[in-house]
């Protein structure tokens, strides 16, 4: 597998991704994450130019989609019921979305993003179990809880390499 910057070529089947993992998200019982046509798709084309849409390919398949960036995520200033690890700049992954049945996308896809930092944040709906045993089986730590721009809390995790 490899992971590569999305173009705005790729925004349809980066938009074709999210439709699948939306569906996906409903059958396993977290149909709230990600609602009212959440991702837009100018939110995605906006990734898109400022270089933070990426790709994974699995023999030249686009396989996965998200969002990646070394950026101060302003959502994750306040955290109720924990502490960061630390107040280091950190990488963000937002927007993960997995369209194959083959195992090991997503793990790739933090392993990816966390070798570029050494430092992640990451958060994630309660309702979402499979990201959530993702995040767990890579090593993150639960810190609190944040709350996203609609108001509502997402599970706050953390992984570091010091």
């Amino acid at each position: 597998m490899q992971i590569t910057k999305a173009t705005m070529a790729d925004l349809d089947t980066i938009m074709a991704i999210y439709e699948h993992a939306k569906a996906f998200m409903v059958a396993t019982g977290n149909g709230g994450q990600w609602a009212d046509g959440y991702p837009q798709r100018e939110l995605i084309a906006a990734g898109i130019t400022k270089g933070h849409c990426y790709l994974c390919l699995d023999d030249g398949e686009t396989v996965a989609t998200f969002y990646f960036a070394v950026e101060q995520e302003p959502t994750y200033q306040h955290l109720d019921g924990g502490e960061w690890i630390n107040d280091l700049p950190y990488g963000v992954l937002h927007r993960i979305a997995v369209r194959s049945n083959k195992k090991g996308i997503a793990t790739y896809c933090l392993e990816w993003c966390f070798a570029q930092t050494g430092n992640m944040r990451i958060d994630t709906h309660e309702n979402n179990a499979p990201m959530r045993r993702v995040i767990d089986k890579n090593g993150y730590q639960y810190c609190g809880i944040i709350y996203v721009r609609d108001g509502t809390p997402r599970m706050a995790f953390q992984k570091t390499a010091s």
